[in-house]
């Protein structure tokens, strides 16, 4: 609204015209203003669910301080998912193509999650929405995501390359003047960094056929990556503070490669892709990560409210479209491994405790609880068969929180570094 606006005082050469040209000032603004928002907000949305009774119901899994959890307001994910849009809508420029699916990102994901929390308040359980359910909004996001990039003009991407310096003898990073459509991404360890998905279809000799197969492939792996991520960070949202947390890291990282990927100058200094437009999203990534810092806030041990399924289910879909976007989303497994590692702990538990009980009448555990955070949280059974054992004394919370943010900033910076790697 107020991009708009200002750029109608543009054509008036009105003072101060020019500071919604400047990603960095709009940036500035949406974070502000969504960590305002959510800060003077949160309180009052806290309250109103409480009136509601909507409250948290727990399971007694035998950890410490669980049952004290309990009746505690969730579906806090929409004080996220406000302190986002606000600012988004009132300083985005909404024309953009890639605003325009982050905003759409966000809203889909969450009407999911809302209702899944829905679901847990009307029956008083914690089914809510069934898994199929879940996984069918999440393959539908992930392949309206991945057919936009297909089909928009608006969506190109600027190819590097090396030309030599004839003066200086030297090797010069370059980025093409005409942008191309093209399912190009961004891998480690590799001299130009670049991948196309066309290449795994190259082997078919009809040109038009194998570039239509590979954006299908670059598709699919769109909905696997959306999929993933959503659910990963769906089963990480267990301790006060820890997805929340988690996420503002991973959003920080996404949100610098975003930068410097939509700025020409340093993707030719960095030799890094050039994509033109997609610098919008560091306005929407800014207001994604005020929005975070403002719900730990309220969310940190011991945690007045909880995301619930609204807040986790849709910071996982953000923090997967966004990485798309910006053709990272083969860097994921690293940057979010956290949330990888979580739904690899929980498929391995149960594909284990099936096999063993096949096999000798009783089924056996790898971890002692999953998601995984609960196995460093849990003391442990002498009497329970599992496999690893260690920490046999579990870690109290706030302290599990903090060591898993620190690991989370370790991947980020691995992942930055993993690009200077060639």
């Amino acid at each position: 609204m107020f991009y708009a606006l200002f750029e109608y005082f543009n054509d008036l050469n009105f003072p101060g015209h020019n500071l919604m040209s400047y990603i960095t000032f709009r940036a500035g603004v949406t974070f502000s203003l969504a960590l305002l928002f959510t800060l003077i907000f949160g309180q009052a949305i806290i309250r109103r669910l409480q009136k509601m009774q909507i409250g948290e119901v727990v399971r007694n899994l035998g950890l410490e301080g669980q049952m004290s959890k309990a009746g505690t307001p969730t579906m806090g994910g929409i004080i996220i998912i406000a302190g986002i849009l606000l600012p988004c809508l009132l300083f985005g420029n909404l024309s953009n193509i890639y605003m325009i699916l982050m905003l759409v990102a966000t809203v889909w994901m969450g009407a999911i999650g809302f209702l899944d929390d829905y679901r847990k308040f009307k029956y008083h359980n914690k089914d809510g929405l069934q898994g199929k359910y879940k996984v069918t909004g999440q393959v539908g996001l992930g392949l309206l995501v991945g057919l936009t990039m297909w089909l928009s003009p608006d969506i190109v991407m600027s190819e590097n390359f090396e030309v030599e310096n004839i003066q200086t003898h030297t090797l010069e990073i370059v980025v093409a003047k005409d942008s191309i459509k093209s399912p190009q991404t961004t891998i480690p360890f590799v001299k130009n960094h670049n991948f196309n998905y066309e290449w795994l279809t190259s082997w078919i000799d009809n040109t038009h056929t194998a570039e239509t197969l590979g954006w299908l492939v670059f598709v699919l792996v769109v909905i696997i990556v959306v999929t993933a991520v959503s659910n990963g960070a769906n089963l990480t949202d267990g301790l006060d503070g820890l997805c929340a947390g988690t996420s503002a890291i991973i959003g920080i990282s996404l949100m610098v490669m975003g930068y410097l990927g939509g700025n020409i100058i340093y993707s030719s200094y960095l030799n890094i892709m050039y994509i033109p437009g997609s610098e919008e999203m560091v306005v929407y990534a800014a207001a994604f990560i005020g929005a975070l810092v403002g719900f730990l806030w309220y969310n940190a041990f011991p945690a007045q409210v909880f995301m619930g399924d609204t807040g986790s289910l849709t910071l996982g879909g953000i923090l997967a479209v966004f990485a798309i976007l910006i053709r990272k989303e083969l860097l994921i497994p690293l940057l979010c491994m956290i949330f990888f590692l979580e739904d690899l702990s929980v498929m391995l538990q149960v594909g284990y405790f099936k096999f063993t009980k096949r096999r000798y009448g009783q089924g056996r555990r790898i971890f002692k609880m999953t998601p995984l955070h609960h196995h460093f949280q849990k003391d442990l059974d002498p009497t329970a068969m599992v496999l690893w054992k260690k920490p046999v004394r579990g870690i109290p919370e706030p302290k599990l929180v903090t060591r898993f943010w620190i690991v989370g900033i370790l991947l980020a910076v691995l992942t930055f570094v993993t690009l200077k790697i060639r």
